[in-house]
């Protein structure tokens, strides 16, 4: 395997020391907290800003996570890790942040949902091509493309999906779509008779798993956990829209 961003694919016994301090993404985390400090100071009441800085913190804690701890060379190993982090990336890490930035006015006007729901489909299929995936893993300019590609769709989704301005009935629906399409990728790389990820060949048996098996465990992931974000939130929406209008919050 050609040298990849995460460094070499680790064995399991040295796994636990493999710990990536890049700049570039230790700059990232510093960059959302303090444009958040900054813009919630500014736009913010304090009980929104005080939610909004555990949000970011949250957030701002598990892309840490992704990029520094261990994970990050475990994804070199695995594809069923990398689709672990990538599904952290945009189900978790996404919608903290986009929650956090409620209280941040933006002058650029978003997407629709239709547009943004469309857009996260085409990358995360898009980057998820073997030929693709095998040039974007490698180098840093490629792998912060795909990870900041993804991210910044994701984020701009899950603010428009939860503003509460949206309308309820788009959002919901964008949020189902898009759990639609993550399960139908998902159900491609379980039932792929064949490993599609000729950077995954020689890397999975240290970790007790052919590649077939770590690919099908990856179209699991992504099938059933990497979904179940959209889905809850799916479900808290329309359960807002059904309960008695005296009962309602404002999202």
């Amino acid at each position: 395997m050609p040298d990849v961003y995460c460094g070499p694919a680790p064995a399991p016994e040295t796994l636990f020391l493999a710990w990536n301090f890049d700049p570039l993404a230790l700059a990232l985390c510093a960059a959302i907290l303090g444009v958040h400090a900054m813009y919630g100071r500014r736009n913010g009441q304090r009980g929104d800003r005080r939610g909004g800085r555990s949000m970011a913190i949250a957030g701002t804690g598990v892309l840490a996570l992704l990029f520094l701890s261990p994970l990050c060379a475990l994804t070199v190993s695995l594809f069923s890790a990398r689709v672990a982090h990538h599904a952290l990336l945009i189900g978790v890490v996404a919608p903290l942040l986009a929650l956090a930035s409620r209280e941040v006015r933006f002058p650029a006007p978003s997407l629709p949902l239709s547009a943004l729901t469309g857009l996260n489909a085409l990358l995360l299929w898009f980057w998820h091509v073997p030929q693709v995936y095998e040039v974007a893993i490698v180098g840093t300019l490629p792998y912060w493309t795909m990870q900041l590609s993804l991210l910044g769709a994701a984020f701009a989704l899950w603010r428009a999906a939860l503003a509460p301005a949206a309308h309820p009935g788009s959002a919901i629906f964008a949020l189902l779509a898009t759990m639609v399409q993550m399960g139908m990728l998902g159900a491609l790389l379980t039932f792929a008779r064949s490993p599609l990820y000729v950077p995954h060949l020689g890397t999975t048996r240290a970790f007790g798993l052919s590649p077939l098996a770590d690919q099908q465990l990856a179209g699991l992931i992504m099938w059933v956990p990497a979904s179940l974000p959209y889905l809850v939130a799916a479900l808290l929406l329309l359960s807002a829209q059904l309960a008695p209008a005296s009962s309602r919050r404002v999202r």
